[in-house]
């Protein structure tokens, strides 16, 4: 079943009820108090999904994850692929690292997740120096040439003067220039984003000198 949650669009199974408590609703008995059972899985929707045209398959690719990709030789821990708000990324024990489209979160071998884990991680300021994950052509509103970068919520283009976050449906892998400039152009449109105001700060009069007789 697709539902529409509180972080976005979901699928989560539907257990059965057991005979016992299904027999008891049907001939209005109230059903006592038991332990807790087996809790449905759930999945969140990838950006590419929508929750009107979701199907059966794509609901049980969603239920299956995360998905073990392999065990590190090294250390022997369990890599997996896993879809998460912020984006598809592998993990590692405590280790995560993102991952560029959310097709490798079904397609990724562990020979690609161990030369991921090779590099070294970036952290705040590195990441912006980062490679583009994509290049694009070139802008017709600047002139600039366009380029998908890893953000901090998720991929997005920039022309090095705009910044816009793909959408949902948007792919990293099969994004047009075209559609690209459309972003761009109404990220400006929208004008720069605003910051709240800071507050002047309060003025304590100075306390005067006691006279002195």
């Amino acid at each position: 079943m697709a539902r529409e949650g509180r972080f976005g669009p979901y699928v989560t199974e539907i257990l059965p009820e057991p005979a016992a408590d299904a027999a008891a609703a049907a001939q209005g008995v109230k059903k006592r108090q038991k332990a807790a059972g087996p809790k449905p899985r759930t999945g969140s929707l990838l950006r590419s999904m929508d929750l009107q045209t979701v199907t059966l398959e794509d609901a049980l690719r969603l239920l299956s994850l995360p998905r073990v990709v392999g065990v590190d030789p090294a250390s022997g821990e369990e890599i997996t692929a896993q879809n998460g708000r912020y984006g598809p990324y592998l993990k590692r024990g405590n280790d995560s690292r993102s991952l560029v489209t959310e097709d490798q979160i079904f397609t990724i071998t562990l020979d690609e997740a161990l030369k991921i884990y090779a590099e070294p991680k970036r952290r705040g300021r590195q990441s912006a120096s980062a490679p583009p994950l994509r290049e694009l052509g070139t802008d017709p509103a600047s002139g600039k040439p366009m380029v998908i970068k890893d953000g901090r919520f998720g991929p997005y283009v920039t022309d090095g003067e705009t910044n816009a976050s793909l959408r949902k449906g948007d792919d990293v892998a099969s994004i047009t220039d075209e559609r690209a400039a459309e972003l761009l152009a109404d990220r400006r449109a929208r004008g720069p984003a605003k910051r709240p105001a800071r507050k002047a700060a309060r003025k304590v009069p100075a306390k005067k000198a006691a006279k002195r007789d």
